[in-house]
């Protein structure tokens, strides 16, 4: 009797209406929180909406979520806090909302391996960092750290949100905190995509490597016309801080590239030198160069007289894989060569003096280029390889007065630290 009374029971608790249209009315309110997910991701994916994405692609950039679908794996990126909105009510600022406020954060594979990185979106309020942003950003950085993967940042950010004031500001403060708790811990790169002014500019600068897309990139503390207000001198954004500015002038830029696609691409093929941390060694791949390969080319390479100049890149395109070199900072102190590439499959890093440049001699420039690649392969296990062919620092009043003596120091110091 129990038996029939426990199997009927469900039917009988069905047939009356209270219990059926708590049963409708849950259904219904689990339709309508899909369907506002739906629409929220939806808007997100849209970001400043289609046209601000149209006037991105007419100044030739990707926006920010096609430059990290160009940057990953495909289908691996794994996106964080996509609703995540800014919470300032000044200014009207609570009218004006979108789905993951201006940047996209996440995890993806890039080449197999994990990294972590940020996408600044310059078509939701010109990418300027508020507080929900800068949380976004230190949360995928705090992930980094804890699983061991490289940070990659895309940046293009008009800077800090004004609306927001002394918060955005803090926003920085946490940003560049993290930066320097990463530093030698996991590999950091930004690559600037746009603007990048103010206070923005530190936490780039305080990664790794620092690369930049020709013409539509730039990076200076103050903008031209704040420099003419102070200064009184006429300067126009390419000339104070774009590319060409920072990858020969002022070293504040390690690499340009022509476009987006050219500087994401080629991103790629950096990390594939990279360790995933400095717990882990040089990454090996198998090799099919042969080791007893002939290079014909070395035996004339060098000169019989002794002043006259050749290309040390001639040599290490020579000596390494598949003359696979991928070169750092290649425009900037062209005296001392630096880069990454490959031996037997393992990743090495190559220093080398190049005579073909100032004859070889180490000047400030050369220093301070040499000694910061030396200590980035000493803090991730990168074997250091160095072609020397030098007759000594450089002579005169510019560079004694310039500090010649305290920038070799740095240059000697790396190489006594490196293990």
């Amino acid at each position: 009797m129990s038996f029939s009374l426990s199997t009927r029971l469900p039917r009988l608790m069905l047939s009356l209406p209270g219990v059926r249209s708590c049963s409708v009315a849950g259904a219904q309110q689990t339709l309508r929180v899909k369907e506002r997910i739906e629409s929220a991701r939806a808007r997100a994916l849209l970001g400043g909406g289609e046209h601000r994405i149209a006037a991105q692609h007419k100044k030739g950039k990707l926006t920010a979520r096609e430059r990290i679908g160009l940057l990953c794996d495909p289908g691996t990126f794994v996106e964080y806090d996509m609703f995540m909105e800014h919470t300032c009510t000044d200014f009207g600022m609570e009218k004006e909302k979108y789905p993951g406020d201006s940047v996209v954060t996440g995890h993806g594979q890039v080449n197999g391996q994990t990294v972590y990185m940020f996408s600044q979106d310059f078509t939701v309020f010109g990418g300027s960092l508020s507080m929900a942003h800068a949380k976004k950003i230190c949360k995928v950085m705090d992930q980094a750290l804890l699983v061991g993967a490289p940070v990659i940042g895309l940046n293009d950010s008009g800077g800090a949100r004004i609306q927001e004031g002394v918060e955005s500001l803090a926003g920085y403060a946490d940003i560049f905190q993290r930066n320097v708790e990463a530093s030698g811990v996991v590999p950091q790169i930004s690559l600037v995509m746009g603007p990048c002014a103010g206070g923005a500019v530190y936490s780039p600068a305080l990664t790794d490597w620092t690369f930049m897309v020709e013409d539509t990139s730039y990076l200076f503390i103050t903008g031209p016309d704040v420099v003419k207000t102070v200064t009184g001198e006429d300067v126009t954004q390419e000339e104070l801080g774009g590319a060409k500015t920072h990858t020969t002038v002022s070293g504040v830029a390690h690499k340009s590239f022509s476009n987006d696609i050219d500087a994401l691409l080629q991103l790629r093929t950096m990390l594939g030198f990279l360790p995933q941390s400095n717990r882990d060694e040089a990454p090996v791949r198998p090799c099919e160069d042969p080791w007893d390969r002939e290079v014909p080319g070395l035996n004339s390479v060098v000169p019989l007289e002794s002043t006259t100049a050749y290309d040390m890149m001639d040599v290490i395109l020579g000596v390494v894989d598949e003359r696979e070199f991928f070169q750092m900072m290649p425009n900037y102190a062209k005296n001392i060569v630096t880069g990454f590439a490959r031996m037997n499959g393992r990743t090495v890093g190559i220093v080398g003096n190049n005579p073909k440049h100032a004859a070889g001699c180490l000047d400030i420039n050369a220093s301070v280029k040499g000694a910061r690649f030396v200590r980035f392969c000493d803090c991730f296990n990168i074997p250091i390889i160095t072609f020397e062919d030098v007759p000594g620092f450089l002579p005169g009043t510019s560079q004694e007065y310039g500090g010649i003596i305290r920038h070799g120091a740095k240059l000697l110091y790396a190489y006594a630290e490196a293990t």
